[in-house]
């Protein structure tokens, strides 16, 4: 038998992204912080400072993309890292995260939904 590792092709990387180009354009957001927390907190093998080779962080002005060889970063990890910064920075009241393609997030502004009746009845 062959060995594998001469006909075997490389799996291309994985790239996620997250589009946080509306709250950083209305400065509410910090793209810089939240590429540093990312950094800080992404888990490889199950332990943090890991990335190595195989994990690679990048920022694009208000975008972040993440680069990984597959089966090292989950998607739905990265939407729970993003999850996790909103919360510890107190705007998640105000943003939350959406998936708009199948490698990629958006930060949307949550929709308030104010009564009528309670806002008539400040009004009076």
């Amino acid at each position: 038998m062959a060995p594998a590792t001469k006909n075997a092709k490389k799996a291309a990387p994985v790239k996620y992204t997250v589009d946080c180009s509306k709250p950083a354009g209305d400065s509410i957001f910090d793209t810089a912080a939240f590429e540093k927390y990312v950094h800080d907190r992404v888990k490889v093998d199950g332990r943090t400072n890991n990335l190595g080779s195989t994990v690679s962080i990048v920022r694009n002005g208000a975008s972040l993309t993440i680069t990984a060889a597959p089966g090292t970063v989950a998607k739905r990890y990265v939407k729970y890292l993003t999850k996790k910064y909103l919360k510890k920075t107190i705007v998640s009241e105000w943003l939350r995260v959406v998936a708009v393609s199948k490698t990629g997030y958006e930060l949307r502004y949550r929709s308030l939904n104010i009564d009528d009746d309670a806002a008539e009845e400040d009004d009076e």
